[in-house]
């Protein structure tokens, strides 16, 4: 039996809520086969991340080489990269790339730790954005990168044209750091597409970005579009925080035996 294969390219979080734990997790319950490279490795809890130690780029590298010679993915997503050396590292693999990419440009944990270099900022923006077939920034990650204030629906939209303009095909601007009801916006082939859902009160959404960009990589990998994609991982996401498993003493996981929309 074949399936769809999606490579997740990112860090470790050994508490299972977000990283490639979450991605994984998220490949398997749309159907495809996962594999993981691993960026960095966290200390980390529901509580809290102590430790961050990012690896070196030519181990990153060649476990993509590794992988690519062997098991090539339907589609890829990156996450937390490090450093500035890592994120050039994996630019330059992306550009051979023969499948769709996502990138989750993670800058900071749910719980404040910094995951990405401030001068990796830049390299982020030069050596992968353009080999993106989509990029899931939020709120305070479009702001770092555009140097745009958002704060409105309007403003998402704004920023999201303008990382379109790096050279990447499309930019989902997810909108859970506003207040009200979130609502996302999606660029694509110059046209302009919003999800809206629904707020939970919930301090339960570790790993939320993680899981929704490897929704949409596991999606893609199925053959479906690039809209396609992200309508599906938008309403996994949702749901996934809507039934939260509720662990852990801090910010709890997201629940990744949610419901796929069929």
């Amino acid at each position: 039996m074949s399936y769809p294969v999606a490579l997740t390219i990112a860090g470790s979080d050994p508490s299972g809520g977000a990283g490639i734990q979450a991605d994984l997790k998220t490949f398997h319950q749309f159907g495809v086969y996962g594999e993981a490279v691993i960026t960095l490795l966290t200390v980390q809890n529901t509580c809290g991340v102590s430790r961050v130690e990012v690896m070196r780029p030519d181990l990153i590298r060649e476990q993509i080489e590794a992988v690519l010679i062997d098991i090539p993915p339907g589609a890829a997503k990156t996450g937390a990269l490090g450093n500035r050396e890592v994120i050039e590292a994996v630019g330059q693999l992306a550009s051979t790339f023969r499948f769709p990419l996502v990138v989750d440009p993670v800058m900071i944990s749910k719980h404040g730790a910094r995951l990405m270099a401030e001068d990796a900022e830049s390299a982020l923006v030069r050596c992968l954005l353009p080999y993106a077939a989509v990029v899931t920034p939020n709120i305070p990650e479009a702001e770092r990168l555009t140097g745009m204030a958002i704060t409105t629906v309007e403003d998402m939209e704004d920023a999201a044209r303008s990382l379109r303009g790096k050279g990447c095909r499309a930019v989902l601007v997810k909108g859970g750091h506003r207040a009200g009801e979130p609502v996302d916006a999606l660029s694509f082939e110059g046209e302009m597409v919003r999800l809206p859902g629904q707020r939970v009160d919930s301090k339960h959404t570790h790993g939320t970005g993680c899981t929704y960009a490897a929704a949409i990589a596991a999606n893609l990998a199925c053959g479906y579009s690039v809209v396609e994609s992200v309508q599906r991982g938008k309403h996994f996401i949702q749901l996934a925080i809507e039934t939260a498993p509720k662990l852990g003493a801090g910010y709890g996981p997201v629940n990744h035996f949610a419901k796929v929309n069929s």
